[in-house]
């Protein structure tokens, strides 16, 4: 078993045989929720010295993540190829849009063009969220020379070529995950989890389209 799965374990973050509903809208029957996570600086830290590791040789100058979730781990990330390569690599964040997008502000844009730049993510089930991250790098003349994720869910079809630069994972943990109207955890009426996940969302959808 990876070393990474067995940390997020040890805090509680895979949660297994349920009903959730994720950021993409995709339905599956395993959580990995990332939130427990940033309260353990050292977990982070061990995790993110995991990503320096594996570019230390790449000549990486911004480290680059989604927030909210990826921020602590860019960071982190940042921090250890730093120390790794004896200079300063930076670490910004995106910010997603009330279109869904991802975009970069405060600033960025200007500390990323022309840079050598490693977009990390703690999890991707389709790649739609790093792909995104990755454009608005591009658009702002930034070189994204890698891609990371700590945990891909669907290793069969999030890879290199489907995220559009080179990618690798930390670790892999398949879930397979369904649209709604393909669920077969709807079908079998097997009660949504609202604790964690977007379920919430996609209830009131639901809610609101009967109603119409």
């Amino acid at each position: 078993m990876s070393s990474v799965i067995k940390i997020l374990e040890s805090i509680g973050a895979i949660l297994p045989k349920s009903h959730f509903v994720g950021t993409s809208g995709r339905h599956f029957d395993t959580y990995i929720d990332t939130d427990p996570i940033s309260p353990h600086p050292k977990k982070v830290s061990l995790i993110s010295k995991k990503f320096a590791q594996k570019f230390k040789d790449a000549k990486i100058e911004v480290v680059a993540a989604p927030a909210i979730s990826g921020i602590v781990f860019a960071q982190w990330t940042a921090h250890h190829l730093s120390q790794l390569t004896g200079k300063e690599v930076l670490a910004i964040h995106t910010e997603k849009t009330v279109n869904n997008e991802q975009l970069l502000e405060r600033g960025f844009d200007k500390l990323v063009r022309g840079k050598r730049c490693l977009v990390i993510e703690d999890l991707t089930t389709t790649g739609g969220s790093i792909k995104k991250v990755i454009t608005a790098l591009q658009q702002a003349g930034a070189q994204v020379v890698q891609a990371c994720v700590m945990i891909n869910r669907e290793p069969k079809n999030v890879t290199s070529a489907t995220i559009g630069v080179p990618f690798s994972v930390l670790a892999e943990l398949e879930v397979t995950s369904y649209s709604a109207k393909e669920c077969p955890l709807c079908k079998r009426k097997v009660p949504i989890n609202t604790i964690v996940g977007h379920s919430k969302e996609f209830l009131e959808e639901q809610r609101q389209k009967r109603t119409k």
